[in-house]
């Protein structure tokens, strides 16, 4: 699997602070993300590129290419109302989607993710209607990422995408082979069986969202213990033996197996949203999920 960083958990260093510029440049953030985060891709909101315009977008594409680390993933925020009865705001939905296409084709990106809002009624009329409305405006959004060359991922959320099986049975009604999801963990974490949500939707996916909170440090008992280094070498074999912050939020193995047993190979997007350092957080995910995927091969 392919280790990359969702932006949005280092965008503290993006933001300005009164009186003071961004730690970090947006065109500077794939190298730091390739340099200092030691993760292979970028996947970006689209609230990262707001103003920006072509040449912008282009000109970070080019850094992107030029450090190794592509962008791969555009993620648009704000859930589109596709399944809305309004067809002004079912035709605005079509409308934003193509335009968040485009800007990842300009990205250099492979796939591009929505959400959509849509409710679920538990009622089979009005949900059939609702459904319909959501296959005829997404298939016209895929008309466009066809031309692209771009994969276009739900992204699930509730309401009508909530259930992974209802996910899996929208998706076959729109058909064609560039529409897919993009699961995660936290919303699998919410699951009644997480492992059997993720097994459902990974096979239609290209990216999982490696979604991550609250790391804890390993107590002493937990470390490899030994005895004290007596030299640089063995300090550094005593760190690299060291147990890496366990994820307290909810297990990472289970999902990471799920994501296994049906043949994931894709990319695995490291998303931290928990609080503190946003790089610590970055750095705390990656070791965690290197070491649970060394732990499951074994």
């Amino acid at each position: 699997m392919l280790l990359t960083c969702c932006v949005s958990s280092i965008a503290d260093l993006l933001v300005a602070k009164p009186g003071r510029d961004p730690k970090l440049a947006l065109d500077d953030m794939p190298t730091y993300v390739k340099n200092e985060l030691g993760l292979h891709g970028v996947n970006l909101t689209t609230d990262l590129l707001a103003g920006a315009g072509r040449q912008r977008i282009e000109r970070l594409r080019e850094r992107a290419d030029k450090a190794g680390c592509a962008c791969l993933l555009l993620i648009e925020q704000e859930a589109l109302p596709f399944g809305a009865e309004d067809p002004d705001k079912a035709q605005a939905a079509g409308d934003r989607g193509r335009r968040v296409l485009q800007a990842a084709s300009l990205l250099g990106c492979n796939a591009a993710a929505v959400s959509i809002d849509a409710p679920f009624a538990n009622n089979a009329a009005t949900d059939e209607e609702t459904t319909d409305r959501v296959v005829d405006h997404v298939r016209m959004v895929l008309e466009r990422a066809d031309k692209l060359e771009i994969n276009l991922l739900v992204s699930p959320r509730p309401g009508l995408t909530e259930d992974p099986q209802r996910v899996t049975d929208l998706l076959k009604k729109i058909g064609g082979f560039r529409v897919g999801t993009l699961p995660d963990f936290k919303s699998a974490s919410e699951a009644e069986d997480p492992a059997a949500y993720m097994r459902r939707l990974t096979p239609y996916a290209s990216v999982v969202l490696a979604t991550t909170y609250e790391f804890e440090e390993p107590s002493e008992d937990e470390q490899e213990a030994g005895d004290k280094p007596g030299s640089l070498e063995d300090l550094a074999d005593m760190l690299m033996a060291a147990e890496p912050a366990k994820h307290s939020t909810y297990d990472l193995e289970p999902l990471l197996e799920a994501i296994g047993s049906v043949g994931f190979d894709g990319t695995l997007a490291i998303d931290y949203r928990g609080g503190g350092d946003g790089t610590l957080g970055s750095l705390q995910s990656r070791d965690a999920i290197e070491a649970a995927l060394e732990a499951l091969a074994e």
